[in-house]
């Protein structure tokens, strides 16, 4: 992979949590993600079937910066934070395309 990557992100949030966890979204894990150099792209919140309830799409300027980031202390910080709010958190790299992406 080479040039722009996207970091594809899912989880649930834990049930009864939910008002806690937007509230940390927008306070805490948006610019956290901002602040690691990660550009917020589109957000998807399921509301009928069996997928993750939601998806997050961040674009990083390379395949390195985004391996950078998901080792470093901010990255593990941020995701000790999130453990208590959702459930089932996974993530991938992928190319950027244009086009819709799972």
């Amino acid at each position: 992979m080479s040039g722009e990557v996207k970091l594809m992100m899912t989880w649930d949030i834990l049930p009864g949590r939910e008002e806690d966890y937007f509230e940390f979204h927008i306070r805490q894990f948006v610019p956290a993600l901002e602040k690691m150099g990660l550009v917020l792209h589109e957000a998807w919140l399921t509301q009928y079937g069996e997928q993750p309830r939601l998806m997050v799409e961040a674009l990083v300027p390379s395949l390195t910066r985004a391996r950078n980031i998901l080792v470093s202390n901010d990255w593990d910080h941020l995701g000790m934070l999130l453990q208590d709010l959702v459930e089932n958190f996974d993530y991938k790299v992928v190319p950027n395309r244009t086009r819709w992406q799972m």
